[in-house]
């Protein structure tokens, strides 16, 4: 039990009042601390360096209270943390990449409404962010997470291998243009694509995006929603065939199918490849798992969007990427609010945001943003005409796990890209039951 004082004890109980969530105080004598468990999934230590400088200072403003960080790897954080949300280790709070998952989550009874909390004072905390961010995690009108940050997946590249293979990077518009850019490349003696086949979810960007391409929104969310033909809809079936055309190539360095994401970074960090898909943390997440801790300088690096598909629906500015927050679990202590609202502060997410790890959702942080492939991820996201999120957590778990396994199996020639489209509707319609 906690013995809560003065002002930070008024706080305290005015989001326990708002959650449901009751304060035990009045008690004399000296207590445990309240522990806080914080559940991550990054391996990045620079990245959880700043966290951690987060929480100390939060600690230091409360006595009492103590951010214990805990970490699961990616694979085993999907695999695990159902489970983990029905025992007693349940964490307090946790990172969600939004979507079907999410949402599945919620269904579950596991997950604290956020609604009042956020809704309280004339909704000043939900006023502080975002509010397309806001949208993005609210289901059947629940706040389901605190937006922490969005982003989008682009072609990241090593300026010095597209000049020794002479590829212009500002001249890749279409599809078909990446595809004579991957074959110019390879020609020249230099593995085109780093990939991380490992996981399988690397992969499924390429599809996801082919789909949003030569379907444009209507298309997924008519698939989405068992409209129409739904995931074996032509557009969808095409997308598949040009990812079957891009594994033809054999674009990817040796191994790829059994490597991890921090290895595939590698290969990019070390000069081993000229590309990689992936997110706009790249630049800091390429050097930490760099053979040398240094990967590739920043002025080596560049950056564009995934290409057009000619005569797709799709439009080139729409995007791929995450809407990221952190969730809470019921039986969360209340301090485990006021910890989030601090760490999702302007201030603090300015501060995560110079470090060039985050794209801000927080109103007033943006300016934090010093990269400049950093900034031009922003500036896309600020222009995007539609915002998916990740296809695999968007559908849920049992067919974003399809998405993500046929993905592999297209572009690697194990699955012909008509049958990976009805193995997704199958699992989508099974779902449904």
């Amino acid at each position: 039990m906690i013995h809560l004082r003065g002002a930070r004890a008024l706080r305290i109980a005015a989001i326990a009042a708002t959650t449901g969530l009751t304060v035990l105080a009045g008690v004399t004598s000296a207590a445990a601390d309240t522990v806080v468990k914080w559940l991550h999934l990054e391996a990045n230590p620079a990245y959880v360096a700043v966290w951690r400088k987060i929480a100390d200072q939060y600690e230091a403003k409360h006595p009492g209270t103590k951010i214990e960080m805990q970490f699961l790897a990616n694979e085993a954080f999907k695999a695990k943390l159902p489970t983990l949300l029905q025992s007693k280790d349940a964490p307090d709070l946790f990172y969600s990449w939004g979507g079907g998952v999410l949402k599945q989550q919620q269904q579950t009874g596991t997950l604290l409404d956020l609604t009042k909390a956020m809704d309280a004072k004339d909704g000043a905390w939900k006023k502080s962010y975002n509010q397309a961010a806001i949208k993005g995690l609210t289901f059947d009108g629940k706040v389901s997470a605190v937006p922490y940050q969005m982003g989008t997946v682009s072609f990241f590249y090593n300026k010095a291998l597209f000049a020794k293979a002479g590829v212009d990077a500002d001249a890749i518009k279409t599809w078909d243009d990446y595809l004579a850019a991957v074959k110019k490349i390879k020609a020249a003696g230099i593995v085109p694509i780093a990939g991380g086949g490992g996981e399988k979810w690397p992969i499924h960007f390429y599809w996801s995006y082919l789909v949003m391409r030569d379907g444009g929104q209507q298309v997924f969310n008519d698939a989405k929603n068992g409209k129409g033909k739904s995931f074996n809809d032509p557009a969808i079936i095409k997308a598949g065939e040009q990812l079957a055309e891009l594994g033809k190539l054999e674009p990817f360095q040796p191994g790829y199918l059994g490597a991890t994401w921090p290895q595939t970074l590698g290969v990019f960090g070390d000069g081993k490849a000229a590309m990689i898909l992936s997110f706009e943390t790249t630049v800091a997440t390429q050097r930490v798992n760099s053979g040398d801790g240094k990967g590739l300088a920043d002025d080596n690096i560049g950056r564009f969007a995934f290409p057009a598909v000619t005569g797709g629906a799709g439009a080139p500015t729409d995007t791929l990427g995450g809407l990221n927050g952190w969730a809470v679990t019921k039986k969360a202590p209340p301090e485990t609010l006021d910890f989030l609202a601090y760490l999702t502060n302007a201030d603090n997410e300015r501060t995560i945001a110079q470090a060039g790890l985050i794209i801000p959702v927080a109103d007033g942080a943006q300016d934090g943003i010093k990269s400049p492939l950093m900034r031009g991820a922003a500036d896309q996201l600020a222009h995007s005409t539609w915002h998916q999120n990740f296809f695999d957590q968007d559908l849920g778990p049992s067919v974003g796990r399809v998405v993500n396994d046929i993905s592999v199996g297209i572009v690697s020639g194990q699955i012909p890209p008509k049958d990976g489209a009805q193995q997704v509707q199958d699992a989508f319609e099974q779902d449904q039951l």
